[in-house]
């Protein structure tokens, strides 16, 4: 559950390296998700040019299919469950503002965004993961929890053997390299103190060894033909923004052999307004060093969430994930979503008494650009563009760029207000002042009982009456007869020459 809040900001769709597949995963969708099923048959033929195994039935399990662990097939099977989760996600009106991956993360990345066909990306998979298996045996891979300078001080004894894979966040490093080496650093970490843990793969990537596979990786990616995206690309082998053209075999040999910069990449991203960043694979393995990098980024509000967990591929957890994204603020076309179950629309409940509806309304759109054709101040700081924000203020950009971080993140911590007041219901009291007292004139003349002249009855009534403007006369009376008739007792007459009359009767 959750409350529906302001969007967070832009959303960038996350795409992990090996790691995330475990048995079956996606099978559930394929019979429950037609979006995911028709991406994942797509993907099927692509890959069938250059495997001799079926996509479908290593997902599903099926007897024959082939072994999982292989990396010539658990980077394939990946990538076309993570291009599928994506294809389901852009069902459901979830547009990414940017893509990253992370490693062969990179290549789903890239299909997504539009700079590889879904024919070139299968291509770049399928066979750059079988000049890798050449690798198997040889080398590994040991995730450790320290900063890269700490890293890179703790393989220094093995320098040429180890090298720092992957730097994925301010204190999660991955080292790769000859698994003796890997042996010996792992004992040592483990006698020190600091966690240690060994990815299981037999080769090493971005290290040295992958330099032995360079020409056969080159020579079969030759004739993939990238573009330009239709998504920004942030690359994790530059860690900057990418002309996707660029992504040719040379691209995807760096990719193989240089350490991942994804932590440049998602303070990048965070530092320019990318507020979302929605992990898409079948188990989060990215969300906590995202997490971390992109509060040391000064973005601790950022959204972060995965799509499916290992042992839950179905729907129902596909659709948890969309709903964690719904309260956090990132729109999500409900009717889209529920397209492929026939849904009814109901009615939605209202109070019994009111009869309105109680459900919250959507957001109002943004204002519309100046009537001069201008945009605010705020927008340009948020887009995070120090050339375009320094043309709209006739000012030198270079300084712009220093602190425009710090700008679009006090712009994310101020710039809206708390919207949960305006859904609490409240119990206000507001006094209403006493009426004005009745005010009398003339001569009132006050009847009480024989022998009660006296009493507290009477001597309040005629207080209050000069209170309100009244002369107050007295009488003592007698009731006599059987109608109950007043009698004066000293003058026999009881209203001559008074404005009004109010007998007092004592406590009777």
């Amino acid at each position: 559950g959750g409350v529906a809040e302001p969007g967070p900001g832009r959303l960038a769709m996350v795409f992990p390296g090996q790691g995330a597949q475990w048995p079956g995963m996606g099978r559930e969708l394929l019979d429950t998700a037609p979006v995911f099923a028709r991406s994942m048959a797509a993907c099927e033929e692509a890959l069938a040019a250059h495997v001799d195994w079926s996509l479908h039935d290593v997902v599903r399990g099926g007897p024959g299919a082939a072994a999982a662990d292989r990396v010539d097939v658990v980077q394939p099977a990946l990538f076309a469950t993570m291009v599928s989760l994506a294809a389901l996600w852009r069902s459901w009106g979830v547009e990414p503002d940017a893509v990253v991956g992370h490693s062969q993360g990179e290549i789903a990345a890239a299909v997504v965004a539009g700079a590889l066909s879904l024919e070139d990306g299968a291509k770049v998979v399928a066979l750059r993961s079988r000049a890798l298996a050449a690798l198997a045996g040889g080398g590994g891979m040991v995730s450790l929890a320290l900063s890269r300078e700490r890293a890179e001080e703790a393989i220094g004894p093995w320098t040429g053997r180890l090298s720092v894979a992957a730097v994925n966040g301010p204190a999660s490093v991955v080292v790769s390299g000859d698994a003796a080496a890997l042996a010996e650093l792992t004992a040592r970490c483990a006698a020190s103190g600091v966690r240690a843990r060994t990815v299981p793969v037999d080769y090493a990537s971005h290290s040295a060894h992958v330099e032995g596979i360079e020409e056969d990786v080159l020579a079969a990616l030759s004739g993939i033909t990238p573009a330009a995206s239709r998504v920004p690309l942030l690359s994790t082998v530059t860690g900057e923004w990418l002309d996707t053209t660029a992504m040719d075999a040379a691209y995807w040999y760096r990719n193989l052999r240089r350490t991942v910069r994804f932590d440049t990449a998602v303070r990048a991203l965070a530092g320019q307004g990318h507020g979302v960043f929605l992990e898409v694979s079948p188990h989060p393995v990215l969300t906590a060093p995202v997490q971390d990098t992109a509060e040391s980024a000064g973005a601790p509000d950022a959204v972060v969430t995965g799509t499916l967990r290992r042992g839950e591929g179905g729907i129902r957890r596909a659709l948890t994930a969309a709903a964690e994204l719904w309260v956090r603020g990132v729109p999500v076309d409900w009717r889209k979503v529920y397209e492929d179950w026939d849904a009814v629309r109901v009615d939605l409940p209202t109070y019994p008494f009111q009869q309105r509806r109680h459900w919250l309304t959507p957001a109002a759109p943004p204002p519309p650009p100046s009537a001069d054709g201008g945009t605010d101040f705020w927008d340009l700081v948020e887009r995070g563009d120090a050339t375009e924000l320094a043309t709209a203020l006739a000012v030198d950009a270079a300084p712009l760029r220093a602190v425009l971080p710090a700008l679009g993140a006090w712009r994310h911590r101020h710039g809206t207000a708390d919207p949960s007041g305006a859904r609490r219901y409240r119990v206000v009291w507001h006094p209403v002042p006493d009426p004005p007292a009745p005010a009398l004139d003339g001569t009132w003349l006050v009847l009480t009982p024989e022998g009660h002249e006296e009493s507290g009855t009477v001597r309040d009534a005629v207080r209050a009456l000069r209170e309100h403007g009244a002369a107050v006369v007295t009488s003592a009376v007698a009731v006599a007869g059987a109608d109950g008739a007043y009698t004066d007792a000293r003058s026999g007459d009881a209203t001559g020459g008074t404005a009004g009359g109010a007998p007092a009767t004592g406590g009777a």
